[in-house]
């Protein structure tokens, strides 16, 4: 792209792009990176620079760019058909992906019907209503309720924000939404009850201090509302082994098995937001393989289609499909759709990403991964303002801190995730923070090469963030 075509459409963007999850009065004001084109585990700006795509393109991008397998299925595709309806009509591509998902997430028997949406936003509206309906239908609850847990993110359609429990994200929206339950989550990093381990160089983790009582209020809740309305909650939402928007928060080993072993004693559905972390992005094709528990109904999207379409999947049993079966005037239609459903093309991405997943990019492709993750991070334990950092297979986070020892957060005005970020702009690698916390999530195509660009990359750019705010006096401005 030239330099003229390069300004046009920052000029473009400035007065007529709204931007999600941004500031629009700081980004006005800036000069925008105009990404041209990708290639493996890299971007490409309008000038010619390369970066490292080291968040997969907001955690969608699984094999890389330009992949031509993706591209060849893609392309065959567009040569019999780009979409058509899913309403009242079938297709191959649609119906080969269901059965797919439903071996892959299910062995064919757990997790049988496949509805298919847009994005992780409609796959969780998709899940609420299901389930909802069904527990009117399958067990007399005349008003279902659900239970999430605390920093909870699960999209950004109002059903999906009503089940999220992030203030800064949610609050402004609280006269839209329905009321769900909270619980706390399993963030051993800031639990309050001070029952993990802290260790310069070792992630948080439970100790025999811990007493669980993040799970003891679980239990509680489900108790507390068999004993107010005759009936526990209809369903348990909860991102399996990490939360991401959350802070990239890892739950400790056997959490999760326990949390859904009490929510089942009380009757409740496992309803699991695999949005972020299926595909592989934990290790196994699905978190909540790892952990060994099975879903009632599942929510997938983000890599389904290895990152070129939007295309998401909401996973159910048998038994829940099964209420909304009945004659034409008994009106037990799953009334709710969306206009590209199950879109060919979608699917077609979809199988050959899958084809990826299963062949050069497998399980044992991804330990190794996941092991050279681990090595690129150990040495950024050096760094003072470094707290935590938080790894569950091929995800990480880095918690930048102004003390180690107390924990004390950055303050939002000294906008340390961003600073960290951009330095590793200017060092070829792309990401964007979660508040303090520095989000890496790569590529399954990249290599030993990437690892190494990655770590001097996080080395020069957190440290050198720490000595510019060591020496500007913010150290201590930020505390009056």
């Amino acid at each position: 792209m030239d330099q003229s075509s390069r300004e046009h459409t920052i000029r473009m963007d400035r007065f007529h792009s709204w931007h999600p999850f941004t500031q629009m009065l700081d980004w006005m004001a800036s000069d925008p990176l105009v990404i041209e084109r990708g290639e493996g585990a890299y971007l490409t700006d309008a000038e010619g620079r390369s970066y490292l795509d080291a968040n997969s393109t907001i955690w969608t991008n699984l094999h890389g760019h330009r992949r031509k397998e993706i591209n060849r299925a893609v392309g065959d595709q567009l040569e019999k058909i780009a979409h058509v309806s899913y309403l009242g009509l079938a297709h191959g591509p649609g119906a080969e992906l269901a059965a797919r998902l439903a071996r892959l997430a299910g062995n064919g028997t757990s997790l049988q019907r496949v509805f298919f949406s847009d994005d992780g936003s409609t796959a969780v509206e998709a899940a609420l209503k299901i389930a909802y309906e069904a527990a009117r239908r399958l067990k007399g609850d005349p008003s279902p309720k659900f239970l999430s847990i605390a920093n909870a993110y699960h999209g950004d359609s109002v059903g999906a924000v009503s089940l999220g429990q992030i203030p800064a994200f949610h609050d402004s929206f609280g006269g839209l939404l329905f009321p769900v339950d909270k619980v706390m989550n399993p963030s051993c990093y800031r639990c309050p009850f001070n029952g993990a381990r802290y260790e310069k160089g070792i992630s948080s983790t439970v100790t025999r201090k811990c007493q669980w009582q993040c799970l003891e209020q679980i239990d509680d809740a489900c108790r507390r509302r068999e004993k107010e309305h005759g009936r526990s909650y209809a369903g348990f939402f909860v991102e399996p082994l990490i939360q991401g928007v959350a802070g990239m928060v890892v739950q400790p080993e056997g959490w999760l098995s326990r949390a859904c072993e009490i929510v089942r004693s009380h009757d409740g559905w496992i309803i699991l937001d695999e949005v972020m972390t299926g595909f592989g992005r934990t290790g196994p094709t699905f978190a909540f393989q790892k952990a060994e528990v099975m879903p009632d109904i599942l929510c997938l999207a983000k890599g389904l289609t290895g990152g070129y379409l939007p295309m998401a999947a909401t996973l159910c049993s048998e038994e829940i499909f099964g209420a909304f079966l009945g004659t034409y005037e008994e009106m037990r239609t799953f009334f709710h759709g969306h206009s590209y459903t199950a879109n060919p093309l979608g699917c077609a991405a979809a199988q050959a990403s899958l084809d990826l997943l299963e062949g050069p990019h497998d399980g044992a492709h991804r330990s190794w991964q996941a092991e050279m993750l681990t090595k690129c991070l150990a040495p950024l334990w050096d760094i003072p303002i470094v707290g935590d950092i938080r790894q569950c297979g091929l995800t990480a986070g880095i918690e930048l801190v102004r003390n180690p020892e107390t924990r004390e957060a950055f303050d939002w005005r000294e906008k340390a995730g961003v600073r960290v970020c951009e330095k590793l702009r200017d060092f070829g690698v792309l990401t964007r923070p979660i508040g303090n916390i520095i989000v890496i999530m790569l590529p399954y195509c990249s290599a030993e090469r990437e690892f190494t660009l990655l770590q001097q990359s996080l080395v020069h750019a957190i440290g050198d963030f720490y000595q510019e705010w060591k020496e500007s006096g913010l150290n201590n401005s930020a505390r009056k």
